[in-house]
């Protein structure tokens, strides 16, 4: 009788949590004879077949014994093919093949040559093992740059069943990979220049309010006035990602399968773009099994765009308030509840009526009253109140379209955003998340201030929400200022980014 423990790793939400793998080896039955308990899912059931024909095709044989799998803690689900390197490790610890691992931590995929492919996760995994004192970490090669992140374990890439087995005897033969330098400026080459954007002054100028304060925005306009243009070009006024920053980006696109084979960090703040007809699923997370994260949380510390927001269904537009105001997202499991971040800034693109030209000074609205408020009633209340940021975006025009006035580039409005970020850095959070306790003693109006915030209140019926929105648009246009002091003129134009809803939806 041979029992033999190795170490793995399963992944739920962006955390990974220790399994233990106990591999017992007992005369008796036949090679057909391989049982795996733990709460193993079919992926993790099914390799049995991988791992007898990677075994065998590698050069070392299977016993002619039965063979008990425990993935432990039995009370977690584990699924995904992930396991199938441990679990034959332990196979091979078994039978005598490879001695103690208890200072390694392994997870990879077999081929039925004993080629290791790649999993999701491997970065959560990495830092469960450095959380655990577990000094290596033995992974598949496309995943070693991703895992090689984690400071404190060493990680190995492998290729092949046979050079674990190579290392696990002969440690000293190999090196671990080398770990990725600290996240610098991204290159933003493919990022297009807002230098190419013709007109639209006040909409670029409300994007560079909403860059710098990380707030939402809804672009109202006709088609073709350049909604879209204007949001494939705000990721390059965003400040580069953090370090840390870029450690959880990167999980939540390993964990969702996204991260390209050799990529060790994202290195660009995400931008999702998701088609009207998504599910609830695919925009907040779910699925069947384990919830994977949607794109809420693909487009965490990016944006995430919705054009045409009133072809969403309304029931997928509602899920949007939680991750907006929490800045993450439950999803509940008759098994589980995992909770992903969804930490985004929301761009939405919209044209005023299904035709497009209502209120368009130079074309017919050919829509009635009646379907105008249907197709607007599809955003409620309550989202709107979450999106700071209410800008019209009006056909340009042809003088504007033709002028040779060289328009303020991305490099520019990224050096003002970086200075109104680098004041909200020293307070501790960006305007757009300022804690209610802090709000007034950050906000403080004078008496003109005052005045033109009461009478907004009054003449528009803000909410309550929508009030504390427009201290927090006028604490970021103060910041661009340079002012210490919330004034007057800083609040009108925080005030007239939520006047634009109120002659549409009224």
């Amino acid at each position: 009788m041979a029992l033999f423990r190795t170490r793995s790793a399963a992944v739920f939400g962006i955390e990974a949590h220790l399994i233990d793998v106990e591999v017992d080896m007992y005369p008796g039955g036949n090679a057909r004879d391989f049982i795996t308990v733990g709460m193993p899912d079919t992926a993790v059931r099914e390799s049995r077949e991988r791992i007898k024909s990677a075994l065998l095709n590698s050069g070392f044989g299977y016993p002619n014994k039965s063979v008990t799998i425990n993935l432990a803690p039995a009370n977690i689900r584990k699924e995904g093919a992930g396991f199938d390197l441990p679990m034959a490790l332990g196979i091979l610890g078994a039978m005598g093949t490879v001695g103690a691992s208890d200072q390694h931590m392994l997870v990879g995929e077999l081929s039925l040559d004993g080629t290791l492919r790649p999993v999701r996760g491997v970065l959560s995994i990495a830092v469960c093992a450095r959380n655990q004192g577990i000094a290596n970490l033995l992974v598949p090669a496309d995943n070693a740059a991703e895992a090689a992140v984690t400071e404190g374990v060493n990680v190995f890439g492998m290729r092949h069943l046979a050079e674990v087995v190579q290392y696990l005897n002969q440690p000293d033969q190999f090196r671990p990979a080398s770990r990725a330098a600290p996240v610098s400026i991204a290159d933003d080459s493919n990022i297009p220049d807002f230098r190419e954007v013709r007109g639209q002054i006040s909409a670029k100028r409300a994007l560079e309010v909403a860059a710098a304060g990380g707030h939402n925005v809804l672009m109202i306009g006709p088609p073709g006035s350049g909604k879209t243009m204007l949001a494939k070009r705000f990721p390059g006024i965003l400040p580069p990602l953090t370090f840390q920053e870029a450690i959880q980006t990167t999980q939540i696109h390993s964990v969702a399968g996204l991260l390209p084979r050799g990529v060790g960090l994202v290195a660009q703040r995400p931008f999702r773009a998701p088609h009207h007809t998504i599910s609830d699923a695919g925009l907040i997370g779910g699925g069947s099994g384990t919830p994977r994260p949607g794109e809420v949380s693909l487009a965490h510390n990016g944006v995430l765009f919705l054009d045409e927001l009133p072809e969403f269904a309304r029931n997928v537009l509602e899920m949007l308030r939680q991750p907006l105001e929490e800045s993450s997202v439950m999803i509940a499991r008759s098994n589980m509840s995992l909770s992903f971040p969804s930490d985004f800034i929301l761009l939405g693109a919209m044209n005023p009526c299904p035709c497009g030209f209502f209120s368009d000074p130079t074309r017919e609205c050919r829509c009635t009253g009646a379907i105008i408020q249907r197709y607007l009633s599809k955003i409620s209340g309550p989202l709107l109140d979450r999106i700071d940021l209410h800008v019209e975006v009006p056909a340009v025009p042809y003088k504007e379209l033709r002028g040779k006035d060289q328009a303020a580039g991305s490099s520019e409005m990224r050096q003002r955003v970086e200075a109104a970020r680098a004041i909200q850095h020293q307070r501790g959070f960006y305007n757009a998340r300022i804690p209610s306790p802090q709000l007034r003693k950050l906000c403080a109006l004078d008496e003109a201030g005052e005045r033109t915030l009461e009478m907004a209140v009054r003449r528009m019926g803000l909410s309550a929400r929508a009030h504390d929105r427009i201290l927090k648009v006028a604490r970021t246009i103060a910041d661009l200022d340079a002012r210490e002091q919330v004034l007057a003129k800083h609040l009108a134009e925080a005030v007239q980014y939520r006047s634009l809803d109120r002659s549409y939806w009224s």
